[in-house]
């Protein structure tokens, strides 16, 4: 398939809650592949289908060697309270900001066949975890962010060459 042009904030899909998917259309299929294709760029370890353009339930993710994707995905648990992690976006690119993120994460959801699909994780995996599920509810990380800190990106959003 291909690589994916990333929407930046501002583009209105990024708003979107993203709808669930048939895993047997052959859409999906080809949506989870350019998912794929798109996540494996140097710097990347999610990408959802929202930020391709796509609001379907879909995301990839490329964390510490490991490669996939999962569809209709849903938090089924958190745990530990939150620590702030520095956290940036490819919708808002070349920013970055402390961010609260819980220390694990545990989704659910299915693969293309349909199958029960686990990915859970600590560190970089729970971050990303989280901050992919927040695209598929239609929100940037810069709405978790705390008060103090969110007024300071959106300043630095508000100034940003491609804003």
């Amino acid at each position: 398939m291909s690589v994916r042009e990333i929407r930046v904030f501002g583009d209105p899909v990024l708003r979107e809650r993203a709808a669930p998917v048939d895993p047997s259309d052959p859409a999906t299929a080809a949506l989870v592949q350019d998912l794929l294709d798109t996540v494996q760029l140097p710097g990347r370890a999610g990408v959802a289908g929202n930020q391709i353009g796509v609001a379907k339930a879909a995301f990839a993710f490329l964390v510490d060697g490991e490669l996939g994707y999962v569809l209709n995905p849903r938090i089924v648990e958190v745990r530990g309270e939150p620590e702030l992690v520095d956290e940036g976006c490819l919708s808002v690119p070349e920013l970055g900001f402390p961010t609260p993120r819980h220390p694990y994460c545990r989704v659910e959801g299915v693969d293309l066949a349909g199958e029960p699909l686990v990915l859970e994780g600590e560190g970089l995996m729970a971050q990303m975890l989280q901050h992919e599920m927040g695209h598929l509810d239609g929100k940037l990380y810069l709405q978790v962010l705390e008060p103090e800190t969110r007024r300071l990106a959106m300043g630095e959003v508000r100034k940003a060459a491609w804003y």
